[in-house]
């Protein structure tokens, strides 16, 4: 059962090595940082996304080891922290074949910055 939710919500590829069980729970930790933190959205290219960031040490914190640890079991992605002039960005990368995973990641961020946030 675990998987098919996981699956539903396009974020285990093949290539992710968390296990199953802990998926979940990593998609709920991008939630909670989507809607508590979450400015804004854009997709300036189909294999990157944009999260700007409420501009904060412990959201730059919590950003930096969220993403840290989910670069170790989906090692496909590039994530990239960008802290300048009092602001506060993250830029997901994936390959090409990855794009899914990015879309169901946008689609999570959209849900939450509509939820709770102006985008």
């Amino acid at each position: 059962m675990t998987q098919d939710i996981t699956l539903d919500q396009g974020w285990a590829p093949s290539a992710c090595t968390l296990p199953t069980a802990e998926q979940p729970l990593r998609v709920a930790e991008f939630d909670a940082l989507f809607a508590e933190a979450l400015q804004a959205v854009q997709r300036p290219e189909r294999t990157r996304l944009r999260l700007e960031l409420v501009f904060s040490p412990g959201n730059a914190g919590r950003a930096a080891e969220l993403t840290a640890r989910e670069n170790g079991c989906c090692s496909f992605f590039t994530f990239t922290l960008t802290i300048a002039d009092g602001n506060l960005a993250l830029e997901v990368t994936v390959p090409p074949r990855q794009v899914e995973v990015l879309d169901a990641l946008h689609e999570r961020a959209a849900a939450a910055a509509v939820a709770g946030r102006p985008v």
